[in-house]
């Protein structure tokens, strides 16, 4: 390692053969069978996708979400949180919160879930991942047919902001219903009423 390589932190390690991509990329058996990948990795597009550490904004409004939709939750669905969703061979993202129904859920030991099996995905935007919660996790989920997607942003006053979205089936994409502020209530999927701004008093 010459003096170049000390001042920038780059040592003398081979690259770990496991994490170099076949040639088609990765598929969803080698997202749970390849043996050192941090917590929380998603496949996205047949590359291994891999997460910055949560922000106290990001991880306090996903806890917002999952408590106010956990208190209104009917019997037959539960809500998860960061649980991967399979959409297909190479697209295995992890959505922040996730609704699904309850008979696929078979206990404990779950660690994935099949599109078909899930009622809502909600991708709360974080910094290092903008781009493809706003565009391309959308794209795949509507496709999967997955039928209802919120989108959250934050906000004034740090405040999350839900963009909720249906599922137009003769489109295959998703068409915005309503930008919710400080309040969140819904009809749909099932119903829930949440106070966007108890964030402040978390």
């Amino acid at each position: 390692m010459d003096d170049l390589d000390s001042v920038n932190g780059i040592d003398d390690e081979p690259f770990p053969e496991w994490l170099r991509p076949p040639y088609r990329g990765f598929t969803v058996d080698d997202l749970f069978r390849l043996p050192e990948l941090p917590s929380h990795t998603q496949l996205v597009d047949g590359a291994l996708v891999f997460r910055a550490r949560q922000s106290a904004y990001h991880s306090l409004t996903n806890s917002l979400l999952v408590d106010g939709l956990s208190r209104a939750c009917p019997a037959s669905l539960r809500v998860r949180r960061e649980a991967i969703v399979v959409l297909g061979p190479g697209q295995a993202p992890e959505p922040d919160v996730l609704v699904v129904r309850a008979e696929a859920v078979a206990g404990l030991g779950v660690n994935r879930h099949a599109a078909r099996d899930v009622v809502l995905v909600v991708e709360t935007v974080a910094p290092d991942s903008a781009i493809r919660d706003r565009e391309r996790k959308p794209q795949l989920y509507a496709r999967a047919g997955i039928p209802h997607f919120w989108l959250v942003e934050e906000g004034a006053r740090r405040r999350p902001v839900v963009h909720v979205h249906a599922l137009d089936p003769e489109l295959g994409a998703y068409v915005e219903t309503g930008v919710h502020r400080d309040r969140l209530a819904l009809a749909a999927p099932f119903a829930v009423d949440i106070d966007l701004t108890a964030i402040d008093r978390m």
